[in-house]
């Protein structure tokens, strides 16, 4: 099927955070997951680096992205191109919602600190 519904609304949610699977192995894809992400203002992802390349496309909002150590800062419209092995956060840099639409590889794993790998859930 092409089209895929999009979900009523969040279908996973952590502490400032929001994500909506769109396009996953659950919802029918093979060889890419892409959800979208709103965090609130002040909201910080942990630290966390993956295994396959991710791209972020900032939506709207401002995003602060720390990439091995080096902040910089994405805006409605740019994208994000997170490389796999160095870690990286991302933050809320406004005063409203940032939402970003996330495209990562099926079978792409974020791994945070010294713990397993693992698929996140929004992704599978």
């Amino acid at each position: 099927m092409p089209v895929i519904p999009a979900p009523p609304g969040a279908t996973h949610e952590l502490p400032g955070t929001r994500f909506t699977s769109l396009a996953t192995p659950s919802r029918g894809t093979v060889e890419t997951s892409v959800w979208q992400v709103e965090l609130d203002p002040g909201t910080e992802s942990a630290s966390h680096s993956l295994t396959r390349e991710e791209v972020f496309v900032v939506l709207e909002g401002t995003a602060v992205v720390e990439l091995d150590g080096e902040r910089s800062t994405a805006s409605a419209g740019d994208a994000i191109a997170v490389p796999a092995g160095p870690s990286f956060a991302l933050a809320n840099g406004g005063d409203g919602p940032l939402r970003m639409l996330c495209c990562l590889p099926v079978g792409g794993k974020a791994q945070i600190g010294a713990q397993d790998p693992f698929t996140p859930p929004w992704a599978q």
